[in-house]
């Protein structure tokens, strides 16, 4: 349970589970990619646009409507990742690299729509979460500890123990919708 970098030690927490950091200033807010996501999203929006680094992170930052801006921490070592791949090229101009496609990015998007018709859809998803039909933090928290107990089990799901769980995530589900207590 430590190894995650987001977890602390539960201490006194009288159900045991364990606190993560909110959403307040400095804290990290919900995942917004998968992995691999932003290796198929700067390469397609080079394509579309040769630019600069800094042009990306804004032109995500519009993708969802200004409620998330990636980190140059996250954007720079993956555009050197596919600039080593042959997948884009950079050419310096005024001290700051212009980024442009290749035939080998090309072929690489050509391969690669169905993912990236994946990533566009997450991104949509995670653009209504982000602009405020979010959880509150408590139901932030609940949801951390249901993925965390889920987690837990490590693989061993008997065919009664799966019967048990998802009776009581699809009732629970439905008594959300409904807005009834289980």
């Amino acid at each position: 349970m430590r190894d995650h970098p987001h977890h602390r030690d539960p201490g006194n927490d009288p159900d045991g589970f364990e606190k993560r950091p909110g959403r307040e200033r400095g804290g990290r807010g919900p995942r917004v990619f998968a992995p691999g996501d932003l290796k198929l999203l700067l390469p397609a929006l080079i394509a579309e646009q040769p630019c600069h680094g800094y042009d990306l992170i804004r032109r995500i930052e519009g993708l969802f409507d200004g409620a998330y801006t990636p980190s140059p921490g996250v954007i720079y070592p993956t555009l050197t990742f596919l600039e080593e791949s042959e997948l884009i090229s950079g050419d310096a101009e005024g001290g700051k690299k212009r980024y442009t496609i290749t035939d080998a990015g090309r072929l690489f998007l050509s391969e690669q729509t169905v993912a990236l018709d994946g990533v566009r859809m997450r991104i949509q998803l995670s653009k209504r979460s982000l602009r405020g039909h979010d959880r509150p933090p408590q139901i932030h928290e609940a949801v951390h500890n249901l993925r965390h107990a889920l987690h837990s089990h490590h693989g061993r799901w008997s065919p009664e123990e799966i019967a048990r769980v998802a009776a009581l995530l699809n009732g629970t589900a439905q008594a959300i919708a409904d807005g009834k207590s289980s």
